[in-house]
């Protein structure tokens, strides 16, 4: 068993398009884990460490001047290679539950499916920068990107991803999806156009199975 495979806490991530409720949804979780009695790490992609929070500035960002596919998924990469050495990895192996706001998934939804970069590419990466670490357990927050565009335009200024178009947004939604149904032990998807009680009661049926385990 090499280094990535020995761990004993639990990888959860959550995952959504814009607009979905990720980071109230997030909270709740952490809640919910917190009250079951686990060690809770939360943290983001991009981002998480000192490294990839800067790399983030540079995806997100608000510039006129664009940025090549390549350059973009490369730098996701990259933040994610710093995150899972210097926290995500630490972490597992101390038996911490680890709760992150987007991972590898979001990359085959926005990069692959938004952007239309091949799936067989960003596999080699994730391979590369991954090995065998996956999550445990990932929470898809499902919403027509119509309206979880009109929620995210609601609440800040737009970022780099925001200002795309809609067909965009509706190829990042049906990547998810996709997602989804091949892997529907991991992926468990959340109607999230309900309002939030609703959407939190799912949530959380979802987490009282992973913690009865």
């Amino acid at each position: 068993m090499n280094d990535r495979e020995n761990k004993t806490g639990r990888f959860i991530t959550l995952e959504g398009g814009e607009g979905a409720g990720k980071s109230v949804n997030l909270e709740l979780m952490r809640e919910r884990l917190v009250a079951a009695g686990k060690d809770v790490l939360v943290t983001r992609e991009p981002g998480g460490t000192p490294v990839g929070e800067e790399i983030r500035s540079l995806l997100l960002g608000h510039r006129e001047e664009g940025m090549s596919r390549d350059a973009e998924l490369l730098l996701l990469f990259a933040a994610r290679a710093e995150h899972i050495e210097r926290k995500i990895l630490p972490a597992l192996h101390a038996g911490r539950w680890v709760l992150c706001d987007r991972f590898t998934d979001a990359t085959f939804a926005y990069q692959g499916g938004g952007r239309r970069i091949s799936a067989e590419r960003i596999a080699v990466l994730k391979d590369w920068v991954q090995g065998p670490l996956s999550p445990d357990l990932t929470i898809l927050l499902d919403i027509p990107e119509g309206l979880g565009l009109e929620r995210a335009g609601a609440r800040s200024t737009p970022d780099r991803f925001e200002r795309e178009t809609a067909d965009f947004f509706e190829r990042v939604r049906g990547a998810y999806l996709e997602i989804a149904r091949r892997e529907p032990d991991r992926v468990k998807v959340i109607d999230a156009s309900q309002d939030l009680p609703a959407v939190q009661a799912q949530i959380a049926r979802v987490l009282d199975g992973i913690l009865a385990n």
